[in-house]
């Protein structure tokens, strides 16, 4: 009788339980262990006085990738979340009184866009044709297979393809050539925020993103994005893998230099033949790895190249009355995105006018908040804890957002808050770990990191592996998702790999 291989799975959040499905699939023997009392990560819930939040993600786009993953352990998605589409996609407000919806309803964008730029169709048209063609290339490579850097990617592109990634140019710089329009770049621009990433620095493969959204849609979960992570959660209990919440981890068991399992807080050992940190791999590093002169060399290393993400804070508001002027999915833009941009990614204070996102899933699922109330989902990106110039009083941020949502249109928001949590920097490192309050990962910066991530496979350890949003392909729902099929893929390669040399 073959004994099954153990491994072994440091967090429960979406790359985490995607790695563990591919794994079990593979015939593993997978535990995953997950610190909080929920599994999730940051895709989350919470709830109160009837009011329903989901506390991360609100957004789902890609949807195949989570089809994929089913699929590969035979089974269909559907038969576990009851996805929607959403449209209109976006409202957006701008300051001078303007209003543009976002839609995939390609006649209905172009009448939207007519209210700042007269026949925008000619370069709408070729933006779109530009995004999908930067799309179509990620799917041959980035979505395909774990890449660490430029050489792998070499491997997978021709010349002539890499230069069509239009490397050379920042976001900024493509929707500023194709549009030439302050409102128009200032939208577009946005989508980059899916990532956590600042346009005026990150490479212009990422215009892929208004091609994800406006061709593929986007989409969202009945009953709340939670229940993607409850699928996963169903499936692993099919598949007989163990999810243990409640048991942190004190550190990896390192072995002749190689990660040989576990060891909770509560000195439980759980011998692995793989292990995988869903914990971002800068932090793991710094508290999961014994702290010798090649780690400390390791940590310096990533932490030069690869810088986190935004952070943010986030209200959750439950009011008393509905507000007509939300959607779904609202953004509250600032007045000069460059200068909250330079005041976030450069001068490291959180913006005097910030870009205000709102997601009001309750618009299109009314079990989401009691009759006649809703529930609004308010996020605003401000820099890792990593990168703030001094302390921040998030109280005082607290009024500078509320501020800025009744001056645009929202009157009487304080007066009707009968429910309120607020999450900050500290909180969200304090609760998923992420290097600073990261909320996305790893920032995508043309100059320190060509717009790559840390690589999945640890260069230190044998059988160490790493997944989630510091890892290719990145943040967000379906890139994390995704990020723990690509990194079961490559154990895979790796054992295979290592099979061929013992025979």
């Amino acid at each position: 009788m073959t004994v099954k291989q153990k491994a072994v799975v440091i967090g429960a959040g979406l790359g985490g339980l995607s790695a563990a499905v591919r794994l079990a699939g593979d015939g593993y023997d997978v535990t995953v262990l997950e610190k909080n009392e929920n599994i999730g990560g940051k895709l989350n819930r919470r709830s109160g006085k009837g009011f329903t939040f989901d506390t991360g993600p609100s957004i789902l786009t890609m949807p195949w990738v989570l089809e994929q993953l089913f699929k590969s352990v035979h089974r269909n998605v559907d038969d576990y979340m009851d996805i929607v589409r959403i449209e209109p996609q976006w409202r957006t407000f701008y300051e001078d009184g303007t209003s543009i919806n976002v839609s995939s309803d390609i006649p209905e964008m172009l009448n939207e866009m007519r209210k700042v730029k007269d026949d925008p169709g000619g370069s709408f048209m070729r933006f779109l044709t530009y995004s999908e063609e930067m799309y179509e290339l990620c799917m041959k490579s980035f979505y395909k297979t774990s890449i660490a850097d430029l050489k792998d990617l070499k491997q997978q592109h021709t010349l002539k393809e890499l230069m069509a990634m239009d490397p050379f140019h920042t976001v900024a710089d493509s929707t500023k050539k194709h549009f030439n329009n302050k409102h128009l770049e200032q939208l577009f621009n946005f989508f980059v925020m899916y990532v956590g990433s600042n346009p005026y620095q990150s490479p212009a493969i990422l215009n892929q993103l208004v091609y994800v959204q406006l061709g593929l849609g986007i989409h969202y979960v009945k009953g709340g994005m939670y229940n993607i992570a409850l699928g996963m959660q169903k499936v692993l209990d099919e598949l007989r893998a163990e999810v243990k919440t409640s048991t942190p981890v004190s550190h990896i068991h390192i072995e002749n230099g190689k990660a040989a399992g576990v060891v909770t807080e509560a000195g439980d050992h759980y011998p692995a033949d793989v292990v995988v940190s869903n914990l971002e791999a800068i932090p793991a590093y710094k508290t999961l790895l014994p702290n010798t002169g090649r780690t400390k060399k390791e940590l310096k290393s990533l932490t030069k190249k690869y810088s986190p993400t935004v952070s943010g804070t986030v209200l959750l508001l439950g009011t008393n009355r509905k507000f007509p002027e939300l959607d779904h999915h609202n953004f509250f833009f600032s007045e000069d995105p460059e200068k909250e941009f330079k005041q976030i990614f450069e001068k490291g204070v959180p913006a005097d006018d910030p870009t205000i996102y709102i997601g009001v899933s309750a618009k299109s699922d009314p079990s989401q908040a009691p009759e006649g109330k809703e529930n609004l989902f308010v996020l605003t990106h401000v820099p890792p804890k990593t990168a703030l110039k001094k302390k921040a009083d998030w109280d005082n941020y607290r009024e500078v957002v509320l501020d800025k949502l009744e001056r645009m249109g929202l009157n009487g928001l304080r007066e009707s808050i009968e429910f309120e949590y607020e999450f900050t920097p500290d909180t969200i490192e304090e609760l998923y770990g992420s290097n600073g309050g990261s909320i996305y990962g790893i920032a995508a910066d043309k100059g320190t990191n060509g717009g790559f991530k840390i690589p999945a496979r640890s260069s230190l350890y044998e059988n160490l592996y790493f997944s989630g949003g510091s890892t290719h392909p990145g943040g967000g729902v379906p890139m994390v998702t995704l990020s723990g099929q690509l990194t079961a893929d490559l154990i895979k390669e790796d054992r295979e790999s290592q099979k061929k040399k013992a025979e």
